[in-house]
């Protein structure tokens, strides 16, 4: 199983160089709402399952309130949108494309841009062999030209459910982001043959979903979260750009008790200069003509360093066993009394025989000074130093 290093190395905020955003721009800020289809009885998983409340498919309190968004919430959640200068990049279950044309056609009018969310939100990739995946791209890619005219560029995996050769494959395909990884404030290089593929930051924790599904976060934390993280993002992006990512999701942000949120967030969003709206493929597009290279570069330094100062340490030879290798535990059914091994006795406090010291007292104290100590207080009784 390949590592982190395979596909991520590792180079620290305080190192790295700068990045510049477009017009001197100092945030980038997406807007990633995610719009999803659910099935009402979807095939076994494996890996996860799809609605777990249940012991056996249909839920349909769970399949409901995920419909309320495709049928109410998007439509309410897009009359908030259109009245801020934000282009959304929608995180899209690409079959829903062929199911509700109607939302096919909003998209389509509003112009919005798309990455994949997969085809179904409740098909994974876990348990898919090379060419299985390499398929499921393929119909991603084909899924949305068809509907839209559009070229995919980057994923978020349906369920974020993810192999060993995701990246890799990703890459190959043709798109130049992934969307799933979440270790940075800015995109990442990740490692992949032949190809250039980048992390774009998305979050888990400005998420109405995650917040909100079964979780006792309301819309106020919501709220403020939003406005500390951006905040936070923007005073940093005095040193290089950042990047500020809001997920949503029309099931939860469409709510009429939620819809507010999202326009009291937007108002603070908008309130500062020097922010760049931005789509997750102008993002992407930007990083890899003006600022990979650099990053790249910078990251594999690092690297370097790292793999000089392991080839210098000394070589570790591990102790030999001395002895037979000992034997396991005892079977339930083979359980006595006392410890499962036999290198003390078992006495517990009621039963072991009264210590007596040679010296005067009953509490043997063994001091540990340090050079700044001069000397003890030795004024309690019954104590032998």
């Amino acid at each position: 199983m390949p590592s982190i290093r395979d596909f991520v190395r590792y180079a620290p905020v305080i190192s790295r160089p700068p990045i510049r955003w477009p017009e001197g721009r100092r945030l980038a800020v997406w807007i990633v709402p995610n719009i999803e289809f659910y099935e009402y009885t979807p095939p076994p998983a494996i890996g996860r399952e799809t609605w777990d409340r249940v012991p056996r498919h249909p839920d349909v309190r769970e399949y409901g309130f995920r419909d309320y968004g495709n049928r109410v919430g998007l439509w309410r959640m897009d009359e908030v949108l259109r009245e801020y200068p934000v282009r959304p990049t929608v995180s899209l279950n690409l079959a829903l494309l062929d199911h509700f044309p109607e939302i096919a056609q909003l998209i389509r009018d509003r112009g919005w841009a798309v990455m994949s969310h997969g085809l179904y939100n409740t098909r994974f990739l876990y348990g898919m062999d090379e060419a299985a995946e390499r398929a499921f791209y393929r119909d991603n890619i084909d899924s949305l030209q068809r509907h839209t005219g559009m070229a995919l560029k980057g994923i978020l995996t349906p369920a974020i459910t993810n192999t060993a050769r995701t990246p890799a494959l990703i890459a190959e395909s043709g798109m130049v982001y992934h969307a799933d990884w979440v270790h940075d404030d800015v995109p990442v290089p990740i490692q992949v043959p032949g190809h250039r593929l980048i992390s774009l930051p998305y979050s888990y924790d400005l998420n109405d979903a995650p917040l909100w599904d079964g979780r006792p976060y309301g819309g106020r934390y919501f709220v403020q979260a939003c406005k500390d993280a951006f905040d936070r993002l923007y005073r940093d992006s005095a040193d290089g750009g950042r990047v500020f990512c809001m997920a949503l999701h029309p099931y939860q942000i469409g709510q009429p008790h939620h819809i507010g949120h999202l326009r009291e967030v937007l108002d603070h969003l908008c309130a500062r200069e020097g922010v760049w709206f931005a789509t997750a493929d102008e993002i992407a597009d930007h990083f890899l003509a003006h600022e990979y290279d650099a990053q790249q570069a910078h990251a594999a330094e690092v690297e370097a360093r790292r793999q000089a100062r392991e080839a210098a340490r000394p070589v570790v030879v591990p102790r030999q066993q001395f002895g037979a290798e000992p034997e396991p535990g005892p079977w339930p059914a083979a359980r006595r009394a006392g410890y499962d091994h036999p290198h003390l006795a078992w006495q517990p406090l009621p039963k072991r025989p009264a210590l007596r010291w040679d010296a005067p007292g009953q509490l043997a104290v063994v001091p540990l000074l340090d050079r700044k100590s001069t000397r003890l207080n030795s004024s309690h009784a019954n104590i032998s130093y």
